[in-house]
């Protein structure tokens, strides 16, 4: 991560908001695209999980959450908060919540990993013809999109669902908590599998199946759309701020294949935080859509090709909750000196359901081959390398689709924490891969989209350095791409005992 002190940064400063999965944050960047010494804060929430597969989170409490967090970055700024030029917002994708005539949340605010509506995912599968629909939306069904959220609710909580005069994002709602007003950003709305992708318009076909007019939804703008005139009780509270332009929040994959410098066709984003992702982002017209893949923005120009897995440092955070290991440098160190899947087990990650490239409606997780002699070590090498066998099929279409692809770039906690973790996707993908050294990678995205749109600086001229490259071992590779066939044979044998998704009436 490069860093300057606040005295030597270059102007113009700009602030990034970053509503993550699992905390919130603001950074200050400067004209360089680096971070600003000490004027970063964040704030740690979580979601509500629920018996039935429900994940929530009170929409009021996580941006009161991001307010502490700019009061605290902008307070560490000092006198250099007045510097600020434009705030870039960051938030994940795919989350939703409705609000009332008097703009107050009627709804939680629900999570990508939410799984409630799988059956409503299925109904929406026997009714269109979903390739068309990928064709057009970039999404399929998948109970981790808004579009099937949308249906289950109007079924399941009708009441809410008639209250709800605007469906939004979380960053939607930041914007009308902070302006009076909300606007949906092209890239936002590209995650939602109701935007027709070439037209940049919501899909009517799908909003006539929900019920919907486009006026329940946000009005759609691209990125340079800026908001200004914070609401008087927040220009009061953050002046500097106060009539500076705010981008419209933009999806954080996008935002994080730019703050890695993966802007172009040569370059795949490999991301591990809470999930994973594989990404390609380029400019120009929007393309097929690739079978197992998904088609974002990141704005008009720029088109986000790659495929998402439901599980990635979840797995890892599951075992060292659950099987009492301590991470520490000797734990990656074990790791390390193992033979590749030396352990017996075929571990299915599936412990928060899963999406490309197969996009199962419900699956669950299991682990295979377990003996008296099986120990936590083995079921941490096992959940690693498992993970790295779902993002090698999602490398494996995203070759095919962008052949031009010749770097994989790492980021997100995982790799920052684990040089172990990191060899084994290596080895499993048969590919170098270098870790960025950037580590907050959506947040500095979201700062070189305000540079952009304040027209002092283009993210394809502020390229990341890399702090480590791990080479493939040829031997290990051959001997992963044995263990991934295992993983398929088990995942096809226990797929009989698999959730079965029943019907849906809305």
């Amino acid at each position: 991560m490069t860093t300057v002190a606040a005295a030597q940064a270059e102007s113009p400063l700009v602030l990034a908001l970053d509503l993550g999965s699992s905390s919130v944050r603001a950074i200050a960047y400067d004209r360089l695209g680096r971070e600003v010494d000490g004027a970063a804060a964040r704030t740690e929430y979580e979601w509500r999980r629920t018996p039935d597969g429900g994940v929530e989170a009170d929409p009021d409490a996580l941006l009161d959450g991001t307010f502490s967090a700019i009061d605290r970055a902008l307070a560490a700024m000092g006198a250099h908060a007045p510097r600020l030029r434009a705030v870039g917002i960051s938030t994940f994708w795919h989350n939703i919540l409705g609000v009332g005539t008097d703009g107050r949340p009627v709804t939680p605010l629900y999570s990508w990993a939410d799984e409630r509506s799988a059956a409503a995912a299925a109904a929406l599968r026997a009714r269109f013809d979903e390739e068309a629909v990928h064709q057009r939306t970039g999404c399929v069904f998948h109970p981790s999109y808004p579009a099937a959220r949308l249906l289950w609710l109007r079924g399941a909580h009708p009441d809410a669902y008639r209250a709800a005069r605007t469906w939004l994002s979380i960053g939607e709602y930041l914007a009308l908590r902070c302006f009076g007003r909300a606007a949906c950003s092209i890239s936002m709305a590209s995650g939602t599998g109701l935007l027709d992708q070439r037209r940049c318009a919501w899909d009517a076909p799908l909003l006539e199946v929900l019920g919907l007019t486009p006026d329940r939804l946000s009005p759609l703008v691209d990125l340079d759309a800026s908001f200004t005139g914070l609401v008087p009780a927040l220009a009061q509270r953050w002046p500097a701020l106060a009539a500076i332009p705010w981008l419209p929040a933009a999806g954080d994959g996008a935002l994080a294949n730019l703050g890695t410098g993966c802007v172009g066709p040569a370059q795949a984003a490999l991301s591990i935080g809470t999930s994973g992702a594989i990404r390609v982002l380029r400019r120009g017209p929007v393309p097929e859509a690739p079978a197992g893949l998904w088609i974002y923005r990141a704005d008009r120009a720029r088109v986000l090709l790659g495929g998402a897995l439901s599980n990635g440092g979840s797995v890892h955070r599951w075992l060292v909750d659950r099987a009492a290991i301590v991470p520490s440098g000797d734990l990656d160190r074990m790791l390390r000196g193992r033979p590749a899947d030396g352990h017996g087990l075929v571990m299915l990650p599936f412990l928060a359901g899963e999406r490309s490239p197969d996009w199962p409606l419900a699956v669950r997780g299991a682990i295979v081959g377990m003996t008296l002699r099986t120990d936590p070590l083995d079921l941490m090498q096992a959940a690693l390398e498992a993970v790295a066998y779902r993002f090698a099929l999602i490398w494996d279409l995203v070759r095919a689709a962008v052949p031009t692809v010749r770097e994989i770039v790492a980021s997100g906690g995982a790799p920052a924490g684990s040089p172990a973790w990191v060899q084994i996707l290596a080895d499993v993908l048969g590919h170098e891969i270098a870790v960025s050294e950037e580590a907050e990678g959506s947040s500095r995205g979201a700062a070189l989209a305000a540079l952009e749109v304040l027209g002092t600086a283009r993210a394809e001229d502020l390229p990341v350095a890399h702090r480590a490259v791990y080479a493939p071992d040829a031997a290990r590779h051959a001997r992963y791409r044995e263990a991934r066939a295992r993983q398929r044979r088990v995942e096809a044998a226990l797929a009989p005992l698999q959730p079965v998704v029943g019907g849906y009436t809305a």
